[in-house]
């Protein structure tokens, strides 16, 4: 139980890719104007992680490391994330053209979005600070990287939230835009430090 909690802690807000990593800042720029473009990014994004981690961990551990070829696992992950990407794709312009359309060009850019080959990384890396003891298995990598997903889809919506809210009100026209998304941001990433300083 103490496992399942640091691993939960650690993707949402401890380890968060976004305020503490800084991984995915393309995304979290581009497509945090609206709520509702932010909430589909996130969860398309912590779907491509998910994925990611459940093809990629069992390919690296029980594939590419007794085969000898694990020195290639970058450029494995990329075309597993690149395929998968592309099916969500073609899903979400069936299902929802609205929600693809509001996404753009940030949709595909999930391929390369380093937050998504970053779980991926990282969960075949050194995650002993989180697993209390526990060994590595794909339980607890598909666990870590849906919550990781879920701490980058707070992140976005909560960026978002208040990107819209800061529409509402007049700027100095020095700061319009693209500088109060930057000072946001700024402000979202020093609350956040706070949860650098708990101990897992």
């Amino acid at each position: 139980m103490g496992t399942m909690i640091a691993i939960i802690l650690a993707g949402v807000f401890t380890n968060n890719f976004i305020t503490v990593k800084t991984y995915g800042i393309c995304p979290f720029l581009g497509v945090s104007k609206k709520t509702s473009s932010a909430a589909g990014m996130g969860i398309a994004v912590t779907i491509v992680m998910v994925l990611a981690t459940l093809v990629t961990y069992p390919v690296y551990r029980y594939v590419m490391v007794p085969l000898k070829f694990d020195f290639l696992e970058i450029i494995f992950f990329i075309f597993i994330i690149a395929s998968l990407v592309q099916m969500l794709e073609m899903i979400i312009r069936k299902l929802s053209p609205a929600l693809y359309n509001s996404m753009g060009i940030y949709l595909p850019l999930i391929t390369t979005n380093c937050a998504v080959l970053g779980v991926t990384e990282l969960v075949i890396g050194d995650m002993s600070q989180f697993l209390a003891g526990a060994s590595m298995n794909v339980g607890w990598a598909v666990l870590y990287s849906l919550f990781a997903g879920l701490g980058f889809t707070l992140i976005m919506i909560l960026m978002s939230g208040m990107r819209e809210r800061l529409n509402y009100y007049k700027t100095p026209k020095a700061l319009a835009g693209f500088p109060t998304a930057m000072v946001t941001a700024s402000l979202i990433c020093m609350a956040f430090m706070v949860f650098t300083y708990i101990q897992l």
